[in-house]
C-alpha cells in the first residue's frame, strides 16, 4: 500500500512562489508517490482576527489554486478543514495529553505573539496540538512542511507517543519531508525574512495571481546588493535568494546557472528570472481562470472531498474514543 501523505495550507492572504515552489507544486508532483490527503485548513485561519465574507472567498480561491496547480480530485482527497468536525475534537481530545512545556517551547507562537501577547488568541497557542490532530486523525506516514513547520510536525509526532504510551498502539508516527531546493523562500524586500502572504508591502511576495506586468515590476524592484557578480552567495542574502528561485523553477544545477551569468549585471538577471516566474506561472493562471468560471463546480469537488476523508476521520476517532474511554 502506498504511504499517506497530509498537508494543509491556510486560506489566508495570497498564495505566492514561495508557497508554490516549497509546498503546492511538490504536492502535486507526489500525486503518483503517495495516497493523498489536501486540506484548506480554515479552523487555523481563526487563530487571528479574519473578516468572514473574505476568508469564504479565500477558501474557495486557494482550493482553485491548488487545482490550477495540479492536485487531482481524481487521484486526491481536497477537502476543508472545518468540513469534516472530527478535526477539532481530536485537537481537543489530544490538548488533555499534551503537557503545558511543549507547547510554551513552540517558537512560531512565540514570535506572533511577541509584540502583543496579552491580545493573542489561546487558539493561536493551541494552534500546533490542532496541526497534530489534522496529521494524525488519517494515520499520516509523510508530511511535505517547509522548515519552518518541522517543530509542530515534531510535537505531532511527540503527542502520538505519548498517547501509544498510555493507551495503546493507535496513532501513526508521521515523518516531514522538507524539499532540498527552495524550501524557505524570503521576501523580495527583506530577504533576511521568509516570504509570508499575512505580509501586505507592496513589493515583498510574488503572489501566483499576480499579472506579468506586476511581476516583471516586482522582480526588477527586488532588494540585492552593491555587488555586481551573480552568485550563490549566502552571505548575500538578497542575489541568493533570487537565485533560489530562478533554480527551483528551472531545475538546473547552480554551476550551470552561475555560468550562464557570468559577467553579466543583477538587471539582466532579473529579467530573465521575471520571464521564468511569468512564464512558470502562466497555465497557472489560465487554469485557475477557467476553474473559477464556476464556482459551484469548486463547491462541489470540496464537498466531495469532505465525504471521502469523513469516514477515515470518524474510524480513528472511533478508536480514540474507546481508547480513551469516551461514549
Amino acid at each position: 500500500m502506498k504511504k499517506r501523505v497530509f498537508s494543509g495550507i491556510q486560506p489566508t492572504g495570497n498564495m505566492h512562489i514561495g508557497n508554490y515552489i516549497g509546498a503546492t507544486h511538490r504536492w502535486a508532483a507526489m500525486q503518483e508517490e503517495f495516497d493523498n490527503i489536501f486540506c484548506v485548513v480554515d479552523l487555523h485561519a481563526i487563530t487571528v482576527s479574519q473578516d468572514p465574507k473574505i476568508l469564504k472567498a479565500k477558501t474557495l480561491e486557494t482550493a482553485g489554486l491548488l487545482m490550477a496547480i495540479g492536485i487531482d480530485p481524481k487521484r486526491s482527497i481536497l477537502m476543508v478543514q472545518s468540513h469534516v468536525h472530527e478535526h477539532s475534537e481530536l485537537a481537543w481530545i489530544l490538548n488533555c495529553f499534551i503537557p503545558m512545556g511543549w507547547m510554551n517551547r513552540m517558537t512560531q507562537y512565540k514570535e506572533k505573539s511577541a509584540k502583543n501577547k496579552e491580545q493573542v488568541s489561546v487558539g493561536l497557542f493551541d494552534y500546533p496540538a490542532l496541526m497534530a490532530a489534522d496529521i494524525l486523525l488519517y494515520k499520516t506516514d509523510v508530511v511535505p512542511i517547509g522548515e519552518d513547520q518541522k517543530q509542530h510536525v515534531e510535537l505531532a509526532r511527540d503527542a502520538a507517543q505519548r498517547f501509544n504510551n498510555i493507551f495503546g498502539e493507535t496513532f501513526t508516527l508521521p515523518e516531514p519531508r522538507i524539499g532540498a531546493v527552495g524550501a524557505r523562500i524570503m521576501g523580495l524586500d527583506d530577504p533576511t525574512k521568509k516570504m509570508s502572504k499575512s505580509e501586505n508591502a507592496p513589493n515583498h511576495a510574488l503572489a501566483v495571481l499576480d499579472s506579468p506586468d506586476v511581476l516583471r515590476k516586482k522582480i526588477m524592484r527586488a532588494t540585492t546588493d552593491s555587488q555586481a557578480a551573480v552568485a550563490f552567495d549566502d552571505a548575500r542574502p538578497g542575489i541568493y535568494n533570487l537565485l533560489s528561485i530562478y533554480q527551483a523553477i528551472t531545475g538546473e544545477k547552480k554551476e550551470d546557472i552561475v555560468k550562464r551569468f557570468e559577467g553579466k549585471g543583477y538587471g539582466d538577471f532579473k529579467k530573465a528570472l521575471a520571464e521564468v516566474v511569468v512564464e512558470c506561472l502562466r497555465p497557472v493562471q489560465e487554469r485557475y481562470t477557467q476553474l473559477t468560471a464556476d464556482p459551484a463546480h469548486i463547491d462541489n469537488i470540496l464537498k466531495d472531498g469532505a465525504d471521502k476523508a469523513r469516514p477515515l476521520a470518524q474510524k480513528m476517532l472511533a478508536e480514540v474514543h474507546k481508547r480513551v474511554g469516551l461514549g
